[in-house]
């Protein structure tokens, strides 16, 4: 318990960062994987092909590896952001081809019929995507969503090793502080747990209120 009260503020930084880092790249993630999945299944070829290799490019590559291209390739190329911004965008990026795909296997199960009466009633491919097909698309998604968000908060841990402020790194002080390294992951464990079940009851409320009934 001392590794905790005597340095709960660092804990606390780390707890935050890790915090910031989960809801700013879900939002991203969330954003793109719907411009994505749109992109899918648009009736424009250049887009399929655009949302396809965007699909299949960040679902192969290696997380780590994306974080380095991300975090120390852009720099080379002038673009000069913050650390955590960084993070940000690989982490968004990254989760967007699963929320891209998850979005996409919802909006298979809708009904073809229903976007072609939408289309029949003079609705243009846009309208009839954003007010009939992924609403119903959306309730039949919500518990794999929560899922892949939950996976993204675990996967900011790989921020730390790019010196961005994160919960995962904070062992590394304790450690040099000689606490016990097991007590020391064992609040770390405590802190990703506090915001993974956040989001699990988050989304089983939203499931409630809007996923399909069983």
């Amino acid at each position: 318990m001392d590794v905790l009260t005597d340095n709960f503020s660092l804990y606390g930084k780390g707890f935050l960062g890790t915090l910031e880092l989960t809801v700013w790249a879900s939002i991203l993630a969330l954003v793109l994987g719907f411009v994505m999945a749109s992109f899918r299944v648009a009736p424009v070829g250049s887009l399929r092909v655009f949302g396809t290799v965007w699909v299949t490019v960040l679902r192969n590559t290696p997380l780590t590896l994306l974080f380095f291209a991300v975090l120390l390739g852009l720099p080379r190329f002038g673009l000069v952001l913050p650390f955590n911004v960084f993070a940000i965008l690989a982490l968004g990026c990254y989760t967007s081809a699963f929320i891209c795909e998850v979005l996409r296997s919802g909006i298979n199960t809708v009904p073809t019929g229903q976007g072609e009466a939408a289309r029949s009633l003079g609705m243009t491919f846009g309208q009839s995507l954003g007010a009939i097909v992924l609403p119903q698309a959306f309730r039949s998604v919500i518990p794999p969503i929560g899922s892949t968000l939950i996976a993204l908060a675990k996967n900011s841990a790989i921020a730390g090793a790019f010196s961005v402020t994160e919960l995962l790194g904070t062992y590394k002080t304790l450690n040099e502080l000689g606490y016990s390294i097991i007590w020391t992951f064992v609040w770390i464990a405590v802190g990703y747990l506090i915001i993974t079940l956040a989001i699990s009851a988050l989304f089983h409320v939203m499931e409630k209120r809007w996923g399909v009934a069983r």
